[in-house]
């Protein structure tokens, strides 16, 4: 498994997107971007062990779903009110986030306590996977700040269009 670098990652996400902002405008652009992300997210992550990071758990506050907040309240053998009252706050666009970073379900060993009923928010990121990358765009390059992979994925499609001169 692939060794992952958090050290100045936002720094270096940012310093990477300034520097191949042409790469990024085209990348953008491209019908098959979805198709390309998703070939190179496969790649990226059957190298990387998300186990070695989560910096996404320890960062970054998923957004829970009704069904959701039911899923792991009944879980826990709570209401839905009191799994919101413990775990949860309305952001500054009224959706149910975490209260508090890291989230409260990681364990030391970087597990997550609920994995098998963790929000959907969790079970779709980074997103690179996405069939709507056009107009994700701007999320994966947010998340590269915050995930390692998909600064890699990023990377990676990089270089392979340089090498094919597109």
């Amino acid at each position: 498994m692939q060794e992952i670098q958090l050290t100045n990652l936002p720094e270096r996400a940012q310093s990477w997107k300034k520097a191949n902002k042409q790469f990024l405008k085209r990348l953008k652009s491209r019908k098959d971007l979805s198709v390309v992300m998703q070939k190179t997210h496969q790649e990226v992550f059957s190298e990387v062990d998300c186990l070695n990071c989560a910096n996404c758990c320890k960062t970054t506050g998923p957004l829970f779903t009704d069904r959701d907040i039911e899923r792991i309240a009944r879980h826990f053998k709570m209401s839905f009110q009191e799994f919101v009252d413990q775990y949860l706050r309305r952001d500054e666009d009224d959706d149910l986030v975490l209260k508090e970073l890291p989230c409260p379900f990681l364990e030391f060993d970087h597990k997550c306590q609920i994995y098998d009923i963790r929000p959907k928010a969790c079970r779709q990121y980074p997103h690179t996977d996405a069939n709507n990358q056009n107009r994700i765009f701007s999320l994966t390059l947010k998340n590269a700040e915050i995930c390692p992979a998909v600064l890699e994925i990023l990377e990676r499609i990089n270089t392979n269009l340089q090498n094919l001169k597109v």
